[in-house]
């Protein structure tokens, strides 16, 4: 059976294709079409029409997009890319392509891929962490995403920075009309802002990330606060969810100090004797957006 996996980003749509293996057969991307919604329609339709005239065999359709699927109205809701907002794609795709498509989160299809056969394989209960321009995550159990009854399931990104101090209150302004959210300290403009607010210097994460490998005080001081507040927001993950295998993804999982540094630190805010959730890498990388959706087709 061929399998179908398209990451439906902010700036670009990707689509790979994988056999009965699941060996990977073919990858494209396209640019996404700026604010609008209907020409993504169609680069995802083309995408779909060109890797099946490719490789001469229909197949299923799984995609991972910035934001959730309302149960209630199946229209879309939480996404990054606005345009997609208030649209009912999945049934615009389905209609398109004449097939039935499967939708959910792209941070679900991170942790899936990673739960599947990455990182965190054979592991009960996996939390999937995105980290880049925002602050996602996606619960993967026995094999199966937690899409919960709101389809908000793994959305920790939202929940303020806990145990803050006096100076993280009330915290950065964030798009979803609080303060103080994960994803403002988190996320890669997160540790940017972070860092010019106590040096006036304006860098970017990977640069603080690299400069501070040259032992620059300034650097190495952002990096560690963001470590600890890191440790501080997965502590609250295990406290509620207590997941085998935690994965980083998105630009900052490029980070190695995290894997040592962040579990040493979140001892002190979890509620238990002894930690077992281990953190680790992505196997699969950037690859696991367009993996994790075209495995949606491995579940019922």
């Amino acid at each position: 059976m061929l399998r179908l996996g398209i990451d439906l980003g902010g700036t670009k749509i990707e689509i790979a294709a994988y056999d009965a293996n699941g060996r990977e057969c073919l990858r494209h991307r396209v640019a996404t079409p700026q604010g609008d919604y209907r020409a993504s329609i169609e680069s995802v339709a083309r995408l779909v029409e060109n890797a099946e005239s490719e490789l001469q065999a229909r197949g299923s359709v799984g995609i991972g997009m910035p934001g959730a699927e309302s149960r209630n109205s199946g229209l879309i809701k939480n996404a990054n890319s606005t345009c997609l907002i208030g649209q009912p794609l999945r049934h615009d795709l389905e209609q398109r392509l004449q097939r039935e498509v499967r939708l959910t989160n792209d941070a679900n299809c991170f942790a899936l891929s990673e739960a599947v056969d990455g990182a965190a394989a054979g592991a009960e209960v996996v939390f999937g962490v995105i980290l880049g321009t925002g602050c996602g995550g996606g619960i993967v159990v026995r094999g199966q995403v937690l899409t919960g009854t709101n389809a908000i399931s793994g959305e920790w990104g939202h929940n303020p920075l806990p145990w803050p101090t006096d100076a993280e209150r009330p915290g950065p302004a964030c798009y979803c009309g609080k303060h103080g959210c994960n994803e403002t300290w988190l996320s890669g403009p997160g540790l940017a802002r972070d860092h010019h607010a106590h040096s006036g210097q304006t860098l970017t994460a990977d640069a603080i990330a690299s400069i501070a490998n040259q032992n620059d005080p300034a650097c190495q001081a952002s990096l560690a606060r963001y470590e600890d507040r890191l440790a501080r927001g997965l502590a609250n993950v295990i406290n509620l969810l207590d997941p085998d295998v935690i994965v980083l993804g998105g630009g900052l999982s490029n980070i190695q100090r995290l894997y040592d540094n962040v579990p040493r630190l979140w001892s002190r805010y979890v509620f238990s004797d002894h930690v077992a959730t281990r953190l680790v890498a992505p196997m699969h990388g950037d690859s696991s957006g367009v993996r994790g959706a075209a495995w949606l087709w491995n579940t019922a």
